[in-house]
């Protein structure tokens, strides 16, 4: 595989970069500070094609592909991961997947909002008891003739309260596990009987918004079941190779500004008279960071045109996220040794880095499950999907 940029990737690179320098950078230190979401840059990315990805150009996509997103989403990861979650939660997620799955319909009437940017998409699996072992949800979406009653609870929901358009996957055949799940399209603003609360007390991922999703007799018309009735997981399984690619990006990509983050400080840093990037030990860190990051990097690119190609590519994905955060863990973490106080202060990003990696090893699979799909793969147990 040869993974020189064309030069309609290198613009791609470009243009990314000076987005995220221009319309998120300036914003960090405050947003950060508060847990402020800035919905604005949301529309600015939608304006800028940058919610388009893989997808159709009827329907707003930009006409480009899985090559072309991750180069992107790495350099808008790169400034703050926080902003990675809304390629994933509008494309990758909601539009794409009502594309693979949807009726005309539900194409035309959800897909334009998600990608230019005027809708906030989201998606909701993981319950309060319910996180790796999808079939064991309890949210209950009962057939009522001409539409479905949604009972139930969501937790730790990306984007929750502030989305427009969201997945939601629910019970529709009790006592039958994974095969009894179904994936809905919800409107959020018509369609009563839902309450959102915002989740405040995270350790990172700050202007990024994270919710609970209460469903208390939540009518949902029938033509908004997305797909075939119970096969909710195939959906979700399908969607979730999609948008781990969004979390094994947004990994590399903290671990390439953790790696230049600590090699500009190695090289002003000023102990016993040199710098300390001088000093083996350091240069040993500064090492191990290289490495891991390339490794994490190219791991991405392979998944990424892997997808381009039409390959089978889950193993390669988990390969991607499984890596990639333990790159950025321990990226962050060698950054604010190397920082020494000063890693530990709020003036440097180094805290930052290491708050938003961790979110790395559980969102969208932890990092067992990741090994197991690895694993079961190699094995044979499994089929590269």
């Amino acid at each position: 595989m040869n993974f020189d940029l064309t030069e309609e990737q290198v613009m791609v690179q470009e243009m990314a970069r000076n987005f995220a320098e221009k319309e998120i950078a300036p914003y960090i230190e405050e947003d950060e500070e508060n847990h402020h979401y800035r919905r604005e840059i949301l529309t600015k990315m939608g304006e800028n094609g940058l919610l388009g990805w893989s997808m159709p150009e009827e329907y707003g996509g930009n006409g480009m592909g899985w090559m072309e997103a991750v180069i992107a989403l790495y350099e808008i990861a790169k400034v703050h991961t926080s902003w990675r979650l809304s390629i994933s939660g509008n494309c990758w997620g909601p539009a794409m997947t009502i594309n693979h799955w949807g009726t005309t319909e539900q194409k035309e009437k959800y897909i334009p909002g998600l990608l230019d940017g005027s809708a906030v998409g989201s998606f909701a699996i993981t319950e309060a008891n319910s996180g790796s072992d999808v079939g064991s949800m309890k949210t209950t979406a009962v057939d009522k003739g001409d539409h479905f009653l949604m009972n139930g609870s969501k937790m730790w929901i990306s984007g929750g309260h502030t989305s427009n358009t969201g997945l939601v996957f629910a019970v529709t055949a009790e006592g039958g596990g994974a095969q009894g799940l179904s994936c809905f399209i919800i409107d959020y603003d018509n369609t009563p009987g839902i309450t959102r609360i915002p989740i405040h007390t995270k350790v990172g991922m700050w202007p990024a918004p994270t919710s609970e999703l209460v469903f208390e007799n939540a009518e949902i018309p029938k033509e908004n079941l997305l797909g075939p009735l119970n096969k909710g997981f195939q959906i979700c399984m399908w969607m979730l190779n999609n948008t781990r690619m969004g979390c094994a990006t947004g990994a590399a990509a903290l671990s390439a500004a953790a790696l230049e983050g600590a090699v500009a400080y190695a090289n002003e840093r000023i102990q016993f008279g040199k710098q300390i990037g001088k000093f083996q030990m350091i240069q040993q860190q500064i090492t191990e960071m290289k490495l891991e990051d390339e490794a994490a990097r190219y791991l991405v690119l392979q998944a990424a045109w892997l997808k381009e190609n039409g390959r089978p590519s889950q193993q390669e994905t988990s390969m991607a996220k499984l890596y990639g955060c333990k790159a950025a863990v321990n990226a962050a973490n060698l950054a604010m040794k190397i920082y020494g106080s000063y890693g530990y202060s709020t003036e440097y990003p180094c805290g930052r880095w290491l708050r938003d990696a961790k979110q790395f090893e559980t969102l969208e699979g932890t990092s067992n499950i990741h090994t197991g799909i690895i694993a079961g793969i190699e094995l044979g147990y499994q089929p590269n999907r």
